[in-house]
């Protein structure tokens, strides 16, 4: 078992010349914890004392500024849970931040270079690779793509049609068992035997994505999207089974609705998108506070799903995407708060491993099959499969 509390990190985006920047500074000395400082412009209006902070610090386990390329961040961030993920134990990246401020880019990545791979395709590339290399356990691999869009699921990979719009798409639902482990119904699981099938079924479930326009953002994500790589391994004439899932989770962007002037669908949406983030966030607090029996999970969609990266059986790690322009500074620092929080909680990931009966039953069959056949040479007579009575009363 593993303890350990969710790793955070923090992305500068980098900013657009027209706008105005906002001045940070990032503090990376060796013997303590990166901090972020955010300074915030002292408005000297006509003669009157402001009396409001200047700055603010936060601490996360690394911080990324604006030069940051895509292969640092997969090698820092997401390498290390890939790679506990191959050993058995469940892992969660999750990207969290305001619109705009960069969190498809780094989960998903840009379309336009091969270099702006976000973390899904090189983690895909990663995993296949180190799969190759190890050729002495029997792997398989499945994928499946949920968006949550409005409170309600879709399933991105649906193999049935090509969808016109995202209403076409089934519908997910959730269902407990009465060991409270959640499971998702109409979620298609693709097997990928290789990374070409893999990419393509993210490719497949990005082109039915929604997505929209909005002032913030040319492409803001509307939705919650979380694309998970189910493994399982064995190895030959062992009837153990590891299985691990990876939930890589591109949130939708919070932002206020007031400042973006949204109004009609995108309005609507707003609403269920901070709703839901408002949910996540009391599920946060809840978990930091330490005798909280009831945790309010069932509260919204997206933290049912998530039940076990948050306080559960997971190796979690969260990126604080942060806009550091001058307008965003407000935005910026309520979500280095919410990473902060999110900080606090303690996550225990235990090893997956479970023995396969039918494989158990093989193997028994094939031990008694061997000691008759020792009992026969050693007696010099074959048995017959029933003792008699004096045996019995031997």
């Amino acid at each position: 078992m593993v303890k350990q509390t969710i790793q955070i990190f923090a992305r500068v985006k980098p900013t657009v010349r027209k706008q105005q920047q906002g001045i940070y500074s990032i503090d990376e000395d060796e013997k303590l914890t990166p901090s972020l400082e955010i300074i915030l412009p002292r408005d000297l209006a006509a003669g009157f004392v402001n009396n409001k902070r200047e700055s603010y610090k936060f601490k996360f386990q690394k911080i990324f500024d604006q030069g940051a390329n895509q292969e640092t961040i997969f090698e820092n961030i997401a390498k290390p849970v890939a790679e506990s993920v191959l050993a058995g134990y469940n892992g969660t990246i999750l990207a969290y931040g305001q619109t705009g401020s960069g969190k498809t880019f780094t989960i998903t990545g840009g379309a336009e270079r091969y270099s702006d791979r976000g973390i899904i395709p090189r983690t895909l590339s990663y995993i296949f690779e180190q799969l190759q290399k190890d050729s002495s356990t029997i792997h398989t691999t499945h994928i499946s793509y949920l968006e949550i869009y409005n409170e309600c699921g879709y399933d991105l990979l649906d193999p049935r049609h090509e969808a016109s719009s995202l209403e076409d798409l089934p519908k997910v639902t959730i269902f407990e068992d009465p060991d409270q482990n959640i499971h998702l119904k109409n979620l298609s699981l693709h097997q990928a035997a290789t990374e070409e099938e893999a990419l393509n079924l993210l490719f497949l479930g990005d082109t039915n994505r929604m997505i929209a326009e909005t002032p913030m953002n040319q492409a803001s994500t509307r939705s919650h999207c979380i694309f998970t790589i189910h493994l399982s391994s064995k190895e030959p004439g062992s009837a153990t089974v590891r299985h691990a899932k990876l939930h890589l989770v591109d949130l939708a962007g919070s932002e206020r609705v007031a400042k973006t002037g949204v109004g009609g669908q995108l309005l609507t949406e707003a609403k269920y998108i901070n709703l839901s983030l408002h949910y996540l966030e009391q599920v946060i607090i809840a978990l930091s506070e330490k005798h909280r029996a009831h945790i309010p999970y069932r509260n919204s969609m997206m933290t049912s799903v998530l039940r076990d990266s948050l306080g559960g059986n997971c190796m979690t790690t969260m990126i604080a995407t942060l806009s550091l322009e001058k307008r965003n500074i407000d935005e910026s620092i309520s979500t280095c708060r919410f990473a902060q929080r999110v900080a606090l909680i303690k996550n225990e990931a235990v090893l997956n491993e479970e023995i396969d009966p039918k494989l158990m039953i093989i193997c028994l069959q094939k031990e008694i099959q061997e000691l008759k056949d020792e009992l026969a040479l050693v007696t010099g007579e074959q048995r017959t499969e029933v003792l008699t009575d004096a045996e019995l009363l031997q």
